[in-house]
């Protein structure tokens, strides 16, 4: 079945005429090329990958997506003018609903500073999965946490072993992972996959140089912005328009807890 949507993303305005963007695929059993205005610019976008941290000029592209190998013609999703705008920090996850549909929610990057001594931590809950707690140490830290919505504190920076557990109970559904909580950095943390499914799972990202005022724009995940399917592929776009214009550009991928 294809989709079909129009972007409207707005994000906060700021100096740079640029977006910094990375994508975060939590749909299990989903790989994706990506095409940008009619030209495949993404192979085999595979789940529990995340793409970026990419620095985005403004603009307006058409994508289309498709399972691999498989032409634009058999797209599974489009978006027609998607809107790129200017001096966004962002990253988008697509991943599963409450109820396993697929679906898309941008996160707005809490690029803030943090004190002394301190790290940021922030879980989102974008599985297919009810409600749960995130505990530390086996302490909840952050209690009931709902698809899609996330919880983040400043904590202090070392080292700490996460789970999340069904909300109120000690029932593990996630874990536990090992987090290094890096002083001046943030976590982020992605509960992804179906509960129902059994292929729940964590993929992790990271913002750096939070300890002291940026030079530029920092790369990483923040407070959600809304949701939509459209949105995320607004940022696919803008991926596929990056490897256009700058001939090439290196995906950073980044796993955690991965069976």
């Amino acid at each position: 079945m294809a989709f079909t949507g129009a972007a409207g993303f707005t994000a906060t305005p700021a100096y740079a005429a640029t977006s910094t963007v990375c994508v975060v695929h939590g749909i299990p059993d989903t790989p994706v090329d990506v095409y940008v205005n009619g030209r495949k610019t993404l192979d085999n976008f595979k789940p529990g990958d995340v793409a970026g941290p990419l620095n985005l000029e403004q603009g307006d592209y058409d994508i289309a997506l498709t399972k691999p190998g498989e032409p634009i013609g058999s797209a599974i999703l489009t978006v027609d003018n998607a809107a790129v705008p200017g001096g966004g920090n962002v990253s988008l996850a697509a991943h599963l609903d409450a109820a396993a549909q697929p679906r898309i929610t941008p996160f707005v990057n809490d690029v803030s500073k943090v004190a002394a001594g301190k790290a940021r931590l922030i879980v989102r809950h974008t599985a297919a999965a009810p409600e749960v707690d995130v505990r530390a140490g086996g302490t909840p830290v952050f209690k009931g946490l709902t698809n899609p919505n996330e919880a983040k504190g400043d904590v202090d920076a070392g080292s700490v072993q996460a789970d999340v557990v069904l909300a109120g109970t000690d029932t593990v559904a996630i874990g536990p992972a090992d987090l290094n909580l890096k002083e001046g950095t943030a976590t982020i943390v992605y509960a992804i996959g179906s509960a129902e499914g059994k292929s729940l799972d964590v993929v992790a990202q990271t913002i750096t140089g939070l300890h002291s005022a940026p030079g530029g724009v920092p790369s990483g995940d923040g407070g959600q912005a809304g949701t939509g399917v459209h949105t995320w592929w607004y940022v696919l776009t803008s991926v596929g328009v990056l490897l256009l214009l700058g001939g090439g550009v290196r995906l950073a991928t980044a796993r955690t807890g991965r069976k």
